[in-house]
């Protein structure tokens, strides 16, 4: 076969991000394989091999059933409900002489209920299996022997085949890299699937493979592998490679991942070492949390609560039947007492009356919704759907819609008291802008930030008056604004300063520095340039916003990085040298823990140079005393005012280093480099720190990270509803404060409880290095700060002193120690704003799981990374944003959409009305059952609690399942007591769901009451009027098959006209399902009663020969019905027009056209200290506080000229 590789050849070995493969030849001996955790082996092009010690197949299945599963699986999921677990012990007892009708009626609707919600786990466990399948039929080229390779399918690998991957395909597996298309084994790889990053990485085999450049080459391939066990870390990986004699070590950049793209290659050769199940993306895909709503538990306990009621009135009921059986059968001589069976002997009551409470217990079971749950089930799914299709949360610039990942928490999305919001890529967007710099001590750029603007406004500054405020040397403000070409925007760059533009620098008094920053700033950074063949523009793929934002600065400065070799960089570089190449030696990566990068180079006079970029705390710890501190005051000063004004800062500095010193590092540093161990990473760290010292400041960046749109005013919206908002970021101090102002979760006036250890007292303890007096030190005075903060919180008075807590991580750590915690909670709860900066992704789930652990109140988590995956698994509700920084918050997430500005419709819209509908729907639920139920009760009370059954038998199975289900479902699918643009308008209106207003036990009890008083009016009513009166024409009474149909009727229309009454948006699908139960119940009548009597029974005719001809009946159900609905109706109008409650007001407000009313508007639910809103008032305050100050100033002036 032809070798048809890209003629370019990019060799990239010497850079450390792509070194790992380069390494010495090392003993076996002198690796950790084949103990614990290191036991995998694989022969290469040998799979068959692989048969004594089996490894999983490539076959993978994420579906929860499989064939032989399905029934014992979902029927115990389905058993788990308590309700589910009595209907089966009422359908079992049903078969036995105790059940008081047959046992057919009472298993039919179980069977429905269980079924209906088994189809719909199969449906959904379906769709996951034809997402398997998809995957699992992909194909892939595999080597067949003899250099032939064949296409087959994925499930078929094995571990150790050999297979060829092309270009834009998914691997197939974890592959370990063979050979590319590119002559030293380099591929690129596009990671999102697997963390959400969009930005390529490359890959690279080991040197020996690379030789493997065709199909034909791998005829004789042999090797042997020794590596790690499946585990689940994506970016680690050990092993070693015996090949042609000689062992190698692996790391993960030899490895492509499952799921991961080949991209920019023409095709690469891999050998499978994890398969299916193994894969390490498939060792990631653990379980969510099981996440329940508070709703849905208090239904637990509604549910135990009827259980108690239903036990006690069957004990009621038998221990009457018990008396009457004892002291009035043997009266009864036509029942034979003395022929008297157990189940009414009046020798043994006691025995008969434990009998009449194992039927009792069957017979009231109607007081247990048996459709609740798969009614519930059903509306959260179609409340879902809602969310998912909403147009208003539909992101178009990346086209995202929102997505409801889950169903289970749409109610508690009503519910939020408080929300924790990550920073960067949340409410901001994370894209970055270069907007100003720091060069030997001159500050420039004169963009405007929007914090800078925030602070303007706080200051009741214009922008360009606090423009001029950020610069030191106010005599060159003229220059640097004035005269400026306006260019189109270019993104990543914000960048306006005259005197760097245009080639100016080179006038400026330190214009070598100038040239040193920007030439650091293009070739310290591991960016890929991409030209466009077309327009000859040069993009940049970077791994991160911060670091595509530099160089596309340096270039349009005049520094532009347009190619990457394997060994150096190229750049367009103002000067008599236009081109100037840097070679490449060392590339010391970016890390949490390091907080800098650096690259060592070489440069076209042979001088090596050591370039670093990285945070201000970390570089100016590492400058040279003599020689590095030259504009170290001025450019830390510069970087506070940077932080002051939102911006993300770094630190650019330099050395040059000494060939002898650069060679002995080096055998260092490769050494350490190739060592396979777990403390690999620790041995580079400390390698790393031997040459990353006596540096030279060079200036500092500062990027601007942009609100997203509609932040402001979401937070505003929210802080109106009354839901408390924590910020936890791992930003500055100063940055968060800033941005705290920008959004108005920090305003003038507002007093700052600031908790943090960067004190002298702490940095002298520090110093010391003792990490126990370090700790001791450092928890006191957390401790006192804590209590201090206490106190003020305390002791405030009125709502005048509105305070904001704000504290960093290394305090944070203390302040959840257990000691602390609480009384941290209790400060922090007192607070208006709570802003934690510097926090670790642990510690913001510890936060979550505090607030949410210590107030019991609703929490939602917001964040867009990795880092926030944690906090949104803890909070009760996790909503990801689909940013810049990959999908693993989504992934790990509840809800999901595009910006934080949909958060507002999310809650205020979809929350409220889930939360509406679904307690309407659950309180609708008990009110109807107990209405039916407690008929059952009074029927057998009046027959001498016999156990007899007031209805047919399909009449009480059919109650819950065909006559009363669908307008319930209809109501928690369409119901909206007010419009979208009413819920926005007004916030005050969520306070129902934060309150649980509409779920309090009085309430509940309130439903239920009802639901008494409607089965009271329909019993005592229908039996008082048909007890002595003539139904017939013939003059004959009514019968209990008569009684039995008429108050079902009565109890189908007060049901249904009941829901009428409870709805407040009616669409036809509503006028549709109520009235179509209604009539539905007559047709049913009609048909089951024209069937044979031996099936029909009681309901043989009843309806055309009895009931239908006679006016009685009509009558009865007019008046019953009427009267059944009066006290619903006189409570609701009473609750109205004296004590109304949120939605009403706006129901009112809506139907008197009045939409700008500053009564409702007004409505002093409590006291807003956040957003906007807020700001604004506090404003008015401190404007009419200086008018009455003024006032009271003239009339004392007055009153003094009148002694005179």
């Amino acid at each position: 076969m032809p070798d048809h590789r890209p003629k370019r050849r990019i060799h990239l070995s010497k850079l450390y991000t792509f070194s790992c493969g380069r390494s010495s030849l090392q003993t076996e001996d002198s690796l950790p394989i084949g103990g614990p955790g290191f036991s995998r082996t694989v022969y290469c092009n040998e799979p068959e091999k692989h048969q004594e010690t089996p490894y999983r197949p490539n076959y993978v299945s994420t579906t929860k059933y499989n064939l032989a599963t399905f029934f014992p699986k979902a029927l115990f999921e389905q058993f788990r409900r308590v309700a589910n677990i009595y209907f089966l012990f009422a359908a079992a007892l049903s078969l036995t002489p105790l059940a008081p009708f047959s046992a057919s009626s009472l298993i039919a609707p179980l069977v429905f209920v269980v079924g209906v919600s088994m189809i719909k786990e199969g449906i959904e466990d379906w769709h996951r299996f034809l997402q398997d399948k998809e995957v699992n039929n992909r194909t892939v080229k595999v080597h067949a022997k003899v250099g032939n390779f064949v296409e087959t399918e994925w499930k078929n690998l094995m571990v150790g085949d050999v297979v060829r991957v092309e270009k834009d395909a998914f691997f197939p597996a974890d592959l370990l890299l063979l050979s590319s298309s590119y002559e030293d084994g380099v591929c690129y790889v596009e990671t999102m699937n697997l963390d959400g990053e969009t930005n390529l990485k490359l890959k690279q085999a080991l040197k020996p493979t690379t030789k493997l450049h065709n199909n034909e080459s791998f005829e004789s391939f042999k090797a042997f592998i020794k590596c790690e066990d499946p585990n689940p870390n994506l970016y680690t990986f050990v092993g070693s490679m015996d090949y042609e004699g000689q062992t190698y070590p692996l790391s993960s950049q030899q490895i492509l991942l499952r799921d991961s793209k080949l991209r920019n290659t023409e095709y690469i050769y891999g050998v499978i070492i994890f398969s299916g199940h193994d894969t390490k993306v498939m060792q990631n895909t653990t379980d969510p949390p099981s996440k329940r709503s508070g709703i849905e538990r208090k239904m637990d306990k509604i549910i135990y609560f009827l259980f108690s009621m239903l036990v006690l009135i069957a004990l009621v009921g038998s221990i009457a039947f018990g008396v009457k059986t004892r002291d009035d059968m043997p009266d009864w001589w036509y029942l034979r007492p003395d022929d008297a069976n157990a189940y009414f002997n009046p020798d043994n009551p006691a025995l008969a009356a434990f009998l009449h409470f194992v039927t009792a217990l069957i017979l009231y079971g109607y007081l247990i919704p048996i459709s609740l749950y798969v009614s519930i089930e059903i509306v959260k799914v179609a409340q879902s759907m809602f969310i998912n299709k909403d147009q208003q949360m539909y992101y178009a610039e990346t086209d995202k819609p929102a997505q409801a990942r889950t169903s289970n928490l749409n109610e508690e999305l009503g519910q939020v008291d408080t929300i924790l919001s990550d920073k960067t890529g949340t409410l901001t967007c994370n894209s970055m802008e270069f907007l100003k710099c720091s060069i030997a001590g001159t500050a420039y750029g004169q963009g405007m930030t929007e914090v800078e603007r925030a602070m303007a406004e706080r200051l009741g500054k214009d922008a360009v008056e606090l423009q001029n405020l950020s610069f030191e040397d106010n005599d060159i403000n003229d220059q640097v604004g004035t005269e400026m070409e306006i260019k189109p925007h270019i993104k990543g760059f914000n960048f306006r300063d005259k005197r760097l533009m245009n080639g100016h620098w080179q006038q400026e008094p330190h214009a070598d520095v100038i040239r040193m920053f920007f030439r650091i700033l293009a070739i310290c950074q591991t960016a890929i340039p991409e030209e466009d063949e077309e327009t000859g523009n040069v993009s940049y793929e970077a791994e991160s916003p911060d670091e595509a934002a530099f160089v596309v600065a340096a270039r349009e400065l005049g520094f532009e990085f347009f190619k990457r070799t394997q060994t150096s960089v190229m750049l367009h570089e103002p000067g008599p040298t236009l081109d100037q190449v840097e070679r490449i030696l060392n590339v010391l990566e970016f890390n949490s823990a390091r907080k800098r990068m650096s690259v060592i180079v070489r440069n076209e006079e042979d001088r090596l140079f050591l370039f670093c970029k990285g945070a201000d705390s970390v570089i100016f710890e590492r400058l040279s005393k003599k020689q590095g501190r030259e504009f170290g005051e001025a450019t830390r000063t510069h970087i506070s005012k940077y932080a002051d004004a939102g911006l993300r800062t770094l630190a650019i500095a330099y050395r040059e280093l000494d060939e002898e010193e650069y060679r002995v590092w080096n055998e260092e540093f490769m050494e350490a480099m190739n060592t396979v161990s777990a403390d690999r990473d620790a041995k580079m760290d400390a390698v790393t720190d031997k040459i990353e010292k006596e540096l030279i400041l060079v200036g500092a960046t500062a990027v601007e990270d942009k609100l997203q749109k509609g932040v402001p005013q979401c937070i505003d919206k929210l802080a109106q509803a009354g839901i408390k908002i924590w910020v936890l970021t791992g930003d500055k101090l100063e940055t968060a404060i800033n941005i705290g102002f920008a959004c108005s979760f920090l305003r003038q006036g507002m007093k700052q409880i600031l908790i943090t250890l960067d004190t002298p007292e702490i940095n002298v303890v520090e110093a010391q290095g003792d990490k126990e007096a370090i700790s001791k030190v450092s928890r006191e005075s957390v401790r006192k700060q804590i209590s201090d903060g206490h106190m003020q919180v305390s002791s405030v008075r009125g709502n005048d002193d509105v305070f904001a807590l704000i504290i960093d991580g290394k305090s944070l750590a203390y302040a959840l120690e257990k000691e602390i915690k609480e009384k941290f909670l209790s400060v922090a709860i007192g607070c208006a704003s709570v802003i934690c900066c510097r926090v670790s992704p642990k510690q913001k789930a510890l936060v979550t799981r505090l607030v949410k652990e210590g107030t019991g109140k609703t929490t939602l988590a917001i964040g867009d990374g990795a880092n926030d995956v944690g906090m949104l698994q803890e909070a009760d509700i996790g909503v990801g944003i689909s940013g810049v920084e990959g999908m693993q918050a989504v992934m790990a997430s509840d809800f999901a959409i595009a910006q934080f500005c949909f958060l507002e419709r999310l809650l205020l819209v979809h929350g409220h009305w889930c939360y509406r509908r679904i307690t309407t729907m659950i309180c609708y639920f008990f009110y109807k059952n107990i209405a039916f139920g407690f008929t059952l009760f009074y029927f057998e009370a009046y027959a001498s609690f016999s156990g007899q059954a007031a209805y047919n038998d399909w009449y009480m199975s059919l109650f819950n399942v065909f006559f009363t289900s669908l307008p319930v479902i209809a109501l928690g699918v369409f119901e909206q007591d007010v419009s979208a643009r009413f819920c926005l308008q007004f916030p005050l209106l969520y306070q129902e769901g934060l309150q649980n207003i509409l779920f309090r036990w009085a309430r509940i009890f309130g439903w239920m009451f009802n639901g008494v008083c409607s089965s009271t009016i329909i019993f005592f009513f229908s039996t008082s009027i048909l007890k002595h009166q003539a139904f017939r024409h013939g003059g004959q009474v009514s019968g209990m098959e008569v009684l039995g149909a008429t108050m079902y009727t009565c109890i189908v229309w007060t049901v249904n006209c009941q829901i009428a009454l409870a709805i407040s948006y009616f669409t036809w699908i509503q006028h549709l399902v109520i009235w179509g139960s209604i009539a539905f119940w007559y047709l049913f009548l009609f048909v089951y009663g024209s069937i044979k009597p031996t099936f029909s029974t009681t309901a043989y005719k009843v309806l055309v020969e009895a009931c239908g001809p006679s006016p009685m009946y009509w009558f009865i159900t007019l008046l019953v019905v009427i009267s059944a609905l009066v006290p619903y109706f006189t409570y609701t109008a009473f609750e109205r027009r004296f004590f109304p409650l949120y939605h009403s007001l706006i129901q009112w407000a809506r139907h008197e056209g009045i939409y700008e009313d500053p009564v409702l508007q007004t409505i002093p639910v409590h006291r807003n200290h956040v957003g906007f809103t807020a700001r604004v008032e506090a404003g008015i305050e401190h404007f009419k506080n200086k008018i009455r100050h003024s006032h009271n100033g003239d009339r004392v002036t007055g009153l003094q000229n009148d002694s005179h």
